[in-house]
């Protein structure tokens, strides 16, 4: 069977690619490894997942209907209000027919004297198409550590990323848990609740803020889908993708008091926003201090026993360096006398045994294992497939030492294979659905000006790349990403190249740059009829 075009995935972005594609006209077939829509928001389901964005920030733009007929129920919403979201826009649009679940792309290779993708999925299928487009998310390819005598333990261990649709009960339970990202923030204060205890085993202490969520107040969901068109605009124009009223002062300048102010205020309504106190908190090291004493100073607040507070005190990077977290309840969550925090660094995990974790000073017991311990971001879920391209170049050899694409779309020696959310764009520094709907709204252009001007291929200009190569780090070096160890630059994968591997220009001017791409005859890449 021959199409338009194969979309592998069918998240928030596989969803709206299809949707796009089939108002051009074209043929389109979607593989999805689960067995429903939803993308990360159907393998989440962890206790307490939840988005750290806010609920009519992190929707669809493309459709006025679905905007004014959909109403949330809270300010940040929950994984199983996100996935009945996602399976309400199949349903409306009519997308599941077009969707083949529980088949996994295996392997696509490019045949140069037919132009074509040939793609293999685990299920048996053999398909070709003129276009490959990924949509598999940026945080999809799930990771556990290869702690010596895992195998050993009897009792259940779930991963964050694969947690049981049937969901977990704790109760009674003894529960360790590795990590303490994002996922590990929101999940141990709901599984503390429950387990009869939870020890923590921390090796990085993160920045949470709260989210100070609450039920959705009528009066602000009538405010937001009123003006709508002019709340988009900014969202797409500004830096991450959000309504954060940024201040653009110097937190250098300010008094101490204005200081102060600023900082209650944005931590009193909670939220990713705190880091748009002052316009220089993401770019000068002094400013960022500042911002994360503050927040050291909060946990210091919340938390009772001296020498926890200091454990849950990040020291070791800017704040904002690595993914801030959201959550509700985390460090209170430590004033618990069933809740046991262990620091890694200083006394790493040895090994897993029967009975529980043993560190290099301990062993603590467990009836329950959870691994709250991230995912291969960006690189892991495209690599996961044998994408070949031309010369039988192999996209795994080919990005050997770190990522290359031309505005994250495209990569070299690729022809007709778009990566929506790929590595050097935004992505991952943003609110996911701007960035999906500018990505598949700029591939959707760019196919249907291919089409019109019969033009057969399309493929990034190796030059072209080597110089967003280049402006990528060039613009990162501007800030303090590059100062913490974290997965933005793989840094959480052993052997995996430490390159930074998100756009940090910000959405609005990524915007930009790439609609001036199209608008000269898409500079940049390779065409041929």
């Amino acid at each position: 069977m021959t199409y338009d075009a194969v979309v592998v995935g069918a998240g928030f972005a596989g969803m709206y690619m299809l949707h796009r594609l089939r108002g051009l006209g074209m043929s389109v077939r979607a593989y999805e490894t689960g067995a429903g829509v939803g993308g990360t928001w159907y393998w989440n389901r962890y206790p307490g997942a939840r988005c750290d964005v806010e609920s009519l920030q992190y929707s669809y733009s493309f459709s006025d209907e679905l905007q004014r007929e959909w109403e949330w129920s809270e300010r940040y919403p929950s994984q199983p209000e996100i996935l009945l979201y996602a399976e309400h826009v199949a349903d409306r649009f009519d997308l599941r027919r077009d969707i083949q679940f529980e088949t996994r792309v295996t392997r696509a290779a490019y045949d140069e004297t037919a132009n074509l993708w040939r793609v293999e999925t685990d299920r048996g299928d053999r398909v070709a198409a003129r276009y490959l487009i990924t949509a598999v998310g940026c945080l999809s390819a799930s990771r556990v550590p290869g702690f010596p005598g895992a195998a050993s333990f009897p009792g259940p261990s779930y991963h964050t990323g694969r947690w049981p649709h049937e969901g977990v009960d704790f109760t009674g339970r003894r529960v360790a848990v590795i990590g303490t990202g994002s996922s590990g923030i929101q999940a141990i204060p709901v599984i503390a609740a429950q387990a009869a205890h939870v020890t923590v085993f921390q090796r990085t202490p993160n920045y949470s803020l709260p989210a100070h969520n609450r039920p959705m107040e009528p009066e602000y969901q009538g405010w937001f889908k009123a003006g709508h068109a002019g709340l988009r605009t900014t969202m797409r124009e500004s830096a991450a993708g959000i309504l954060s009223d940024p201040n653009p002062d110097s937190a250098l300048e300010a008094s101490e008091e204005e200081r102060a102010r600023v900082f209650e205020s944005r931590w009193a309504k909670g939220g990713v926003s705190f880091m748009a106190s002052f316009g220089d908190i993401a770019v000068n090291p002094e400013a960022n201090e500042i911002a994360a004493e503050f927040v050291r100073g909060k946990i210091r607040e919340i938390v009772t026993d001296p020498e926890v507070a200091e454990l849950l005190s990040p020291r070791n990077h800017p704040i904002g360096s690595k993914r801030i977290c959201v959550d509700t309840g985390y460090y209170a969550t430590y004033n618990r006398p069933d809740v046991t925090l262990v620091d890694v660094r200083r006394a790493p995990i040895e090994e897993i045994t029967p009975t529980g974790v043993r560190t290099a000073d301990a062993e603590y017991p467990a009836d329950v294992i959870v691994y709250a311990t991230g995912y291969d971001a960006l690189t892991g879920p495209l690599l996961a497939m044998d994408l070949t391209g031309k010369g039988g170049l192999s996209l795994r050899r080919k990005w050997a030492a770190g990522p290359r694409t031309y505005l994250g779309l495209m990569t070299a020696g690729f022809p007709n294979l778009f990566t929506i959310t790929g590595p050097g764009s935004p992505s991952v520094l943003s609110n996911m659905i701007v960035s999906i709907e500018q990505h598949v709204d700029w591939i959707t252009g760019c196919l249907g000006w291919l089409r019109d001007g019969q033009v057969a291929t399309i493929d990034a200009d190796p030059l072209a790349e080597d110089a967003w190569v280049e402006h990528v780090n060039e613009v990162a070096g501007y800030t303090l990403f590059p100062r913490a160890d974290s997965w933005y630059l793989g840094a959480n994968i052993p052997g995996k190249p430490r390159v930074f591997m998100p756009y940090a220009g910000g959405v609005g001017a990524y915007r930009v740059l790439c609609d001036q791409v199209a608008a000269d005859g898409y500079r940049g890449f390779v065409l041929s009829a």
